[in-house]
């Protein structure tokens, strides 16, 4: 009997104990700046990686969420033969059209965010990596995050890894740049900020310092 009631109680108080709240910082940065590079080192020494472009791949690949509500405000020419989204038609469509870009994130940001969220409140691991690249220009600040890390390097730095990677043109990657937030912006919204214009083993110390941190926090 006195098993029993000990059971009970334990479960009254777990059930009165609220869920454990993870520490989530919110990463972002501008194009070519090397977010993914280094949410990739956050992962390897634990923290747990929500990330949203991840997430749109997933909602717009065929099957995925979002497919059914592109085609019908988009039609049948914005996907490929797969049934997935066709995401080099579709990002210069919204980059040319700010309309189909706005009826595009009105589709995709509600459920970015929810399946962000879900993902959050199930995060195993020291803290959460949020990756937002994004963040600062839809100003997603408010609440979400319990810090903003900004990785940043020189816009000619940006220029040539992308450019590397892509093939784009220095013209049309600067036109990306400009429809981006800026660099002084992000660095104004920062709390911390990782400087990704040098060599791995000096971004590699700096992940090393704001992972030692971050995991602390809670």
């Amino acid at each position: 009997m006195i098993a029993a009631e000990d059971g009970q109680t334990a479960q009254r108080a777990a059930a009165r104990t609220p869920a454990r709240t993870p520490f989530v910082v919110g990463l972002t940065g501008g194009i070519g700046s090397g977010k993914t590079t280094v949410a990739d080192l956050f992962a390897a020494r634990g923290a747990h990686i929500v990330d949203t472009d991840a997430i749109a791949h997933e909602l717009t690949a065929p099957g995925g969420a979002a497919i059914d509500a592109i085609r019908a405000r988009f039609g049948a020419g914005a996907l490929r033969a797969d049934g997935g989204l066709d995401r080099d038609a579709m990002r210069a469509r919204a980059f040319d059209d700010p309309q189909a870009r706005a009826a595009l994130e009105s589709i995709l940001h509600p459920l970015i965010r929810a399946e962000s969220q879900r993902r959050i409140s199930v995060a195993d691991g020291p803290y959460v990596m949020h990756v937002v690249p994004l963040l600062v220009e839809s100003g997603a600040r408010a609440g979400r995050f319990d810090r903003v890390l900004v990785v940043d390097c020189p816009v000619s730095v940006q220029v040539a890894r992308v450019q590397r990677r892509s093939g784009l043109s220095a013209e049309r990657i600067e036109s990306i740049l400009a429809a981006q937030a800026s660099r002084e912006q992000r660095l104004a919204a920062a709390d911390d900020v990782i400087d990704n214009g040098g060599d791995a083993a000096a971004l590699a110390a700096q992940v090393d310092a704001l992972h030692r941190r971050y995991a602390a926090a809670r």
